[in-house]
C-alpha cells in the first residue's frame, strides 16, 4: 500500500481559482492521513466505456506484471497520476487518460491528507467528474482538465449548481436561462478583478467609504459591470443588496466611479512616467498605493513635465542621496565633508550639504505610507478644526450687501468633526468671492509627536548617530511636517470635507426631487393655471381632466382693472365648470393669491366652491420656448404655454416635471456650489428612479415620460413610440423584443416598469379578431406568392398577430419571475383574470398565514424577496399607483399676513424646501418660515416616514408652532409638531 506524499498538499493549491474557489471535485477531511488503495495496471487495458450518469462502472484492479523492472516503472506512472489529479486514472485507447468516478469511499480515503479541502455535494457526485480527462503520463506535457475532444469540438459539461464552500448562506440571482433563481454567494466571492489593478483592495475600500458590507459592495460592482440600472436593482435584486435604497445605490456607485477614476489616472501617470524613464521601484510602489487624487497629486507633483523639480530631486542630481541613505543605514561609514564641491552649487560646503541632505530625507518621509498613515490616525484623535475670517483686501475694497451675508464666518471656528455640511459650502463660496480666508489648523502637539516617533521608531538608524548627524535626522523630519506634510493634510482635510458636503447636498437635493416627482397627482378635475405677472398681465389656461386644453386667456389684474377682470374670470369657472385654481410661485404671486382669496371669502364665484393652491413653477418659463413645447403645442403662444404646465403640474406632477431639466426645477440651496457633474448625474438617476417605479402605459405614454424608463434613452424610446404607431398597441410585455434597439439586456432592465391596461388590451384584441378573420385569406394568398423571397432576406421578426395578453403585464411582477407567479397562482387555487381583487387577496393571505413566507419561498424554490414581490404584484388593485402615499397640495380658501403672525400660534403648512440645516415651511404669509433641524426629531416623524427614511421633504405637509418673528429682517422661525 502506497500513501500520498506530503507534496500533494503543495499541488492541491494550483486548483483553486483566482477568485479564491475551490475546485469541485476535491474533497475535504480533518482526519490524519490514511492509507490509500493500490491501483495495480495491467499490461493490457480494454477499451473503457464513458462514465454517465447511468453507466457508472466502478475502476477494475489491474495486474501487475511479473518483472521487477516493469513493476518498478509502474509504480512510478502510477504515483505521478495520483500526483498530478490525486484521482485514480485508466490510459484510453486514444493516449488520454479518462477520469473514473470512485465510490464515495474511495473519494474520502484517498483525499484525506489534503487538508481544508472542501466536501463534494452529493448533486455533483454524478457529473463533475464525468467526460473529465487528462493526457497519459507518458507525455511530457501537464496534466489538463478540459473536456473531452470529440472531433474538433470540446463538449463543456456545466453542473445544474454553482457551489461555494465554507461561506455564508447562498444568495440568489436570477437569470433569462434560470428565472427562479441560481444559487450563488457574492456573485463569485468578494474579490473583484479591475481594469486598473492597485494596491489596495476596492472592494475593501468601498465599503469603508460608504459603510456597506463588502459582500454587497462585491455583487454591486458586478451588477454596475453587467450595465444594470438602479431601480432594475433596487426592485429585482434585493437579496443581493440586502435590500439597500436607491440612495444607497447612488453613493456606492458614484464612490466607484470616484476610486476608479483614481485608478485609472494613476496607471496613466505610470505610463507616462516609464515613458520618460523616470519611474523608479519606490515611485511606482507609492503610486499604486494611492487612494485619493490629493495623494496621487502629492507623489507626482515633483515629476509634471515642464516642472524645476523639488529641492529632494535638485539635491539626488548632485549626488547626495547615498548619502541621505547611508545616514539612516549605516551612519557609522558616512563623511559629508567628503561630497564638498567648492565649485559647484549646492555642495560648495558643509551647510549645502547637510541641506541637500536633509531634502532627500524629507521627500522619503513624506512619501512613505507608513508615517503618512500614523500622521492621519493622529489627527484622528486630536481636535482639529477649520476657521474663517474676514480678509482684509474685502473688508475695504467689497460690496457691504456680500461681506454682510457670511457675517457669520468673519470669526469662525469649528473642530472638523462637528462642521455642519451647509457651513462648509458657505465657506468655500466665502472664499471663492475672496471675501473670506480659510485655514485648517493643527495643534502643535500633533507636530511633537510625530516628530518622536520618526526618530524614536519609524526612522531610527540602525547604528549610533553623532550629534551632527541626529541634528541633521530632526531637522529633515520637521523640514518633511512643515513643507511636505503639513500642506498636504490641510489638503486632504478640505478635500474631504467639501467632497463630503458636496455629496450629502446632492443626496439633499435629490431627496426634494423625488418628494416633487412623487407628489400625489390630483385627477378628475378641471382646472385653471394661473401664471402670475405684473405690467404683461396673468396668464390663464384651462385644461380638462386629461390634460386638453379647453382655454388660454390674459387678464390684468394689478393694473387697476382687477373688478372688470373678475367678471371674465368668473365667466369662464362657470363656462368650464372648475373649481380649482392653480398659481405660480413667480412674481406677482403674493397678489395673485390675495385677489383670488378676497374673491373666494366673499363667495363671488358662488355656487362654485372654488379653491386655490400654490405650486412651484420653478423651470416652467424654460420649457415654455424649448423644440419639446413647440413640439407639443405648436399653435400656443410660449407666454400661455407656462400657465398650461402650471395646471398639469398638478394634475400629474411627475409627466409634467420630466419635461424640464432637473437642475431647474429648483430642488435646493447651494445648488450652483457644488459639482455639476455629480448633480446632474444624480438628479437624472432619481428621475429615472421615480418614473421607473411609478411604471408607465406603454400605450398612452409620451416619449420624454418614456425615455426616463430604466434601460431606455432618447432613441430606444423614439422607437418605441414609431413601432407602436406603425403596428398599433402593444399586446404584451414580450412585443417589445420586436422593436429595433432592444436587445435582451434592454428588456431585461425595462421590462418590469412597463403596464398594460387589461382593458384597452382586450377591447382592442376584440376588435381586432373580426378584421383578422376576413384579411387571413388573402394574407395567405400573398404568402405563398412571396415565400421564396422573403426566405432569402434576414430582417427582424415581425409582429405577430397572434399575441395573447397577459394579465401580469399589468403588475411589477419581472417576466423572469412569471414562471414562479404561475406556479405560486397554481399553489393557492388563484386565476390570473383575478389579479387586484379581493379573492386574489385572501387567497394569498390564508396560504401565507398557513404556510409562513419563508416556507412557501423555499417550496417554490425562490426568494422571500421575489415571493414578496409576486404577492405584491397580484395583491394590488387595478391602476395602482405608488404616490397615492404621499402628500397632495394644499388647497386653502383664506389667506394670513406676515403681521398677524405672533409667538406661540399653531398653524399648518406644506414643506418647500429641505436643507442641511432646517426646513422651509409655506404657512401661507408669502415668506416661508424656517423649521431649524435641532427641532425635527424623530419623534415628530410618522411611522411612514420613518421607514421611507426620507424625513421631511417638499410637499408633505406639516403642522408647526411660531416660536419667533423678525419682522425687519422678513424671517420666521418655527418649531415641528408633527408631519399631517
Amino acid at each position: 500500500m502506497t500513501s500520498l506524499p506530503r507534496r500533494v498538499k503543495s499541488q492541491s493549491k494550483a486548483l483553486i481559482s483566482e477568485d479564491g474557489e475551490l475546485s469541485p471535485f476535491l474533497n475535504s477531511s480533518s482526519e490524519s492521513e490514511e492509507e490509500e488503495e493500490e491501483w495495480e495496471p495491467k499490461s493490457k487495458v480494454a477499451k473503457r466505456p464513458r462514465l454517465t450518469k447511468k453507466n457508472e462502472a466502478k475502476p477494475k484492479k489491474l495486474a501487475a506484471p511479473r518483472s521487477a523492472v516493469a513493476r518498478k516503472k509502474v509504480k512510478k506512472i502510477a504515483i505521478k497520476q495520483e500526483l498530478d489529479l490525486s484521482l485514480p486514472i485508466a490510459p484510453a485507447e486514444d493516449n488520454r487518460v479518462q477520469l473514473l468516478k470512485p465510490k464515495e469511499e474511495d473519494v474520502g480515503t484517498e483525499l484525506k491528507t489534503l487538508d481544508q479541502m472542501p466536501v463534494v455535494p452529493k448533486k455533483m457526485e454524478a457529473n463533475s467528474f464525468q467526460g473529465m480527462n487528462v493526457k497519459s503520463s507518458e507525455s511530457d506535457e501537464k496534466p489538463s482538465t478540459s473536456a473531452p475532444i470529440v472531433g474538433n469540438e470540446a463538449k463543456h459539461e456545466k453542473s445544474e449548481e454553482d457551489f461555494a464552500f465554507d461561506e455564508p448562506p447562498f444568495k440568489k440571482i436570477k437569470s433569462t436561462t434560470s428565472p427562479e433563481g441560481k444559487p450563488v454567494k457574492n456573485l463569485g466571492g468578494n474579490k473583484v478583478k479591475e481594469e486598473c489593478e492597485m494596491n489596495w483592495d476596492i472592494v475593501q475600500v468601498l465599503s469603508e467609504r460608504t459603510n456597506v458590507e463588502p459582500w454587497v459592495c462585491a455583487n454591486l460592482i458586478r451588477l454596475f459591470q453587467e450595465e444594470n440600472t438602479i431601480p432594475f436593482i433596487a426592485r429585482y435584486r434585493k437579496e443581493l443588496i440586502n435590500n439597500l435604497e436607491a440612495d444607497a445605490l447612488r453613493e456606492v456607485q458614484q464612490t466607484l466611479e470616484e476610486l476608479r477614476s483614481v485608478a485609472k489616472k494613476t496607471h496613466t501617470i505610470i505610463q507616462k512616467l516609464k515613458k520618460e524613464g523616470k519611474l523608479s521601484g519606490c515611485l511606482f510602489t507609492a503610486l499604486l498605493n494611492c487612494r485619493t487624487f490629493e495623494e496621487l497629486d502629492h507623489v507626482s507633483a515633483p515629476y509634471k513635465t515642464g516642472s524645476k523639480g523639488t529641492k529632494a530631486q535638485r539635491a539626488k542630481q548632485l549626488g547626495l542621496e547615498p548619502a541621505a541613505l547611508s545616514l539612516l543605514q549605516n551612519p557609522m561609514e558616512l563623511n559629508l565633508f567628503s561630497y564638498i564641491r567648492p565649485n559647484v552649487k549646492g555642495l560648495a560646503n558643509i551647510q549645502e550639504v547637510e541641506a541637500g541632505v536633509q531634502h532627500i530625507l524629507a521627500d522619503i518621509f513624506a512619501k512613505d505610507k507608513d508615517t503618512l498613515d500614523f500622521i492621519r490616525k493622529l489627527c484622528q484623535q486630536r481636535y482639529i478644526c477649520i476657521q474663517s475670517a474676514l480678509a482684509k483686501v474685502s473688508s475695504k475694497n467689497g460690496n457691504e450687501k456680500d461681506i454682510d451675508k457670511f457675517q457669520l464666518y468673519h470669526e469662525f471656528s469649528c473642530n472638523i468633526k462637528n462642521i455642519q455640511h451647509h457651513q462648509i459650502l458657505a465657506i468655500n463660496r466665502g472664499e471663492n468671492l475672496k471675501i473670506l480666508t480659510v485655514k485648517v489648523n493643527i495643534p502643535d502637539g500633533v507636530k511633537n509627536e510625530f516628530c518622536w516617533w520618526c526618530v524614536n521608531e519609524r526612522w531610527k538608524p540602525k547604528q549610533f548617530l553623532k550629534p551632527e548627524l541626529m541634528r541633521i535626522l530632526r531637522n529633515s523630519v520637521e523640514d518633511a511636517y512643515k513643507r511636505l506634510i503639513y500642506p498636504l493634510l490641510c489638503r486632504e482635510f478640505r478635500s474631504k470635507l467639501t467632497s463630503d458636503a458636496e455629496k450629502e447636498s446632492v443626496m439633499m437635493f435629490g431627496r426634494n426631487l423625488r418628494q416633487l416627482l412623487l407628489t400625489s397627482p390630483v385627477r378628475g378635475r378641471t382646472m385653471m393655471g394661473v401664471d402670475p405677472g405684473y405690467k404683461h398681465g396673468c396668464k390663464l389656461a384651462i385644461i380638462s381632466p386629461t390634460s386638453q386644453i379647453l382655454h388660454t386667456d390674459i387678464v390684468y389684474l394689478h393694473s387697476g382693472q382687477g373688478f372688470r377682470e373678475a367678471e371674465k374670470i368668473k365667466r369662464l369657472l362657470q363656462q368650464f365648470n372648475c373649481s380649482t385654481v392653480v398659481i405660480g410661485n413667480g412674481t406677482a404671486c403674493r397678489e395673485t393669491e390675495a385677489y383670488f382669496a378676497d374673491l373666494i371669502m366673499k363667495k363671488y364665484f358662488a355656487p362654485l366652491d372654488v379653491v386655490y393652491c400654490i405650486v412651484s413653477e420653478a423651470g416652467a418659463s424654460i420649457y415654455s420656448v424649448s423644440p419639446e413645447a413647440s413640439k407639443e403645442m405648436p399653435d400656443l403662444d410660449p407666454n400661455l404655454r407656462s400657465a398650461v404646465s402650471i395646471a398639469r403640474r398638478v394634475q400629474d406632477p411627475l409627466a409634467e416635471l420630466v419635461k424640464i431639466e432637473p437642475k431647474h426645477i429648483g430642488v435646493g440651496m447651494y445648488q450652483h456650489d457644488v459639482s455639476q457633474t455629480l448633480l446632474k448625474a444624480t438628479l437624472d438617476s432619481v428621475v429615472e428612479e421615480c418614473v421607473s417605479f411609478v411604471g408607465v402605459d406603454i400605450n398612452i405614454c409620451s416619449e420624454i415620460l418614456l425615455r426616463h424608463i430604466a434601460g431606455l434613452n432618447a432613441n430606444r424610446a423614439r422607437n418605441i413610440i414609431e413601432w407602436r404607431e406603425k403596428n398599433g398597441p402593444f399586446i404584451n410585455r414580450e412585443q417589445l423584443k420586436e422593436v429595433k434597439g432592444l436587445g435582451p439586456k434592454t428588456f431585461q432592465q425595462c421590462a418590469g416598469f412597463i403596464r398594460f391596461n387589461q382593458e384597452y388590451i382586450k377591447t382592442f384584441c376584440s376588435s381586432k379578431k373580426t378584421q383578422l378573420g376576413s384579411h387571413a385569406l388573402l394574407t395567405k394568398a400573398g404568402a405563398q406568392a412571396t415565400s421564396e423571397k422573403q426566405a432569402k432576406k434576414k430582417s427582424k421578426p415581425t409582429p405577430s398577430s397572434s399575441q395573447q395578453p397577459n394579465p401580469l403585464d399589468q403588475t411589477c411582477i419581472h417576466p423572469e419571475s412569471y414562471n414562479i407567479a404561475m406556479r405560486f397562482l397554481s399553489f393557492i387555487g388563484g386565476n390570473p383574470n383575478d389579479i387586484g381583487k379581493s379573492d386574489m387577496q385572501q387567497k394569498v393571505n390564508a396560504v401565507i398565514q398557513k404556510e409562513g413566507l419563508e416556507e412557501t419561498a423555499k417550496r417554490l424554490n425562490t426568494t422571500v424577496h421575489t415571493l414578496q414581490l409576486i404577492i405584491d404584484g397580484l395583491t394590488q388593485p387595478e391602476g395602482f399607483d405608488i404616490r397615492t402615499d404621499f402628500d397632495k397640495p394644499d388647497f386653502k380658501r383664506s389667506i394670513v399676513c406676515f403681521e398677524d403672525l405672533s409667538v406661540g400660534t399653531v398653524l399648518t403648512g406644506k414643506v418647500e424646501n429641505a436643507t442641511p440645516f432646517g426646513v422651509f415651511v409655506d404657512i401661507g404669509v408669502g415668506k416661508a418660515g424656517l423649521i431649524p433641524v435641532r427641532n425635527i426629531t424623530e419623534a415628530k416623524l410618522s411611522k411612514v416616514k420613518k421607514r421611507r427614511s426620507l424625513g421631511l421633504g417638499p410637499g408633505e405637509r406639516v403642522e408647526v408652532k411660531v416660536l419667533n418673528v423678525d419682522i425687519p429682517r422678513l424671517r420666521i422661525t418655527l418649531d415641528l409638531i408633527r408631519v399631517l
